[in-house]
């Protein structure tokens, strides 16, 4: 009887994607031979046809955009985490054949926000209020001691963020992306929004910035990551959170209590350094 267990990354667009890379270089140093990795470009129409025709070989999948909330219909369950937020990144398959889903970029953020130092904070501000908008608000609900201020377009957006915060526990409060550049004063600031969005606030970056967590990986540095760095702050990238949060999927997916945190991040850095 066949061994191998497969396991991929969903999304669209996908080919960016930098998770076939850690998960494989996890899978090497685990001596995981059988298991293998892969990414297929998937639109929310297609994916319930495709999570259909699984067989018992996966193990598990990490969903991107935009799926983390569109495949929650198609699981028997989520866990809490997951449910705080309505999203899901991961998915495993059980061995009597439920789909289970998980949420990771939430303990991922937070355990990149603790490797610098991070624990606790008074204030924050988020910039953008996408998906990973409300996983920053509920991993500041657990370290950040006062009010969170995000920064966005439209009041529609604004009333989202402010729902996650009343459901979360975090006081929420909205500004005007107009103001934006007020948003790098806070001791924490968590930018969520596509590549580019951020550029024109780099020049607004204060004397003696605080920490920024920018969550691209792709373009790096960002604009605004750079400034930051030139001033002296601290700076927490994309892939910070892409291997933490990848960590933890590791360890769902293949059962194993220790994924290799260093080996997959050096196999992203050499990804990166190498496009």
């Amino acid at each position: 009887m066949s061994t191998i267990r497969r396991a991929a990354v969903l999304g669209s667009p996908i080919a960016h994607s930098l998770s076939p890379v850690l998960h494989r270089a996890a899978y090497a140093e685990l001596g995981l031979t059988d298991w293998s990795y892969d990414r297929f470009e998937i639109d929310e129409q297609a994916l319930p046809s495709f999570i259909e025709g699984l067989d018992s070989s996966w193990a598990g999948l990490s969903l991107t955009m935009p799926l983390k909330r569109a495949i929650i219909p198609l699981l028997d369950s989520i866990s809490e985490t997951a449910s705080a937020v309505e999203a899901v990144n991961t998915v495993v398959f059980t061995e009597d054949g439920r789909r289970v889903g998980d949420n990771t970029d939430i303990p991922g953020m937070i355990a990149a926000l603790r490797e610098r130092g991070v624990e606790k904070v008074e204030s924050a501000a988020v910039l953008g209020a996408g998906a990973t908008a409300s996983s920053a608000v509920a991993a500041l609900a657990a370290m950040c001691t006062g009010p969170v201020t995000a920064y966005v377009r439209s009041r529609e957006r604004g009333d989202e963020m402010r729902g996650w915060g009343e459901r979360l526990g975090v006081d929420v409060r909205i500004a005007d992306w107009a103001d934006a550049g007020q948003a790098l004063r806070a001791p924490l600031v968590i930018a969520t929004t596509p590549a580019g969005t951020t550029d024109a606030l780099a020049g607004a970056v204060p004397d003696a910035p605080g920490t920024l967590f920018d969550v691209l990986y792709e373009p790096w540095p960002t604009g605004l990551a750079a400034a930051w760095s030139s001033r002296s702050g601290v700076v927490i990238g994309g892939l910070d959170l892409l291997v933490h949060q990848a960590v933890l999927q590791v360890e769902q997916m293949t059962g194993r209590s220790t994924a290799p945190l260093a080996t997959m991040r050096k196999a992203g850095e050499e990804a990166l350094a190498a496009r």
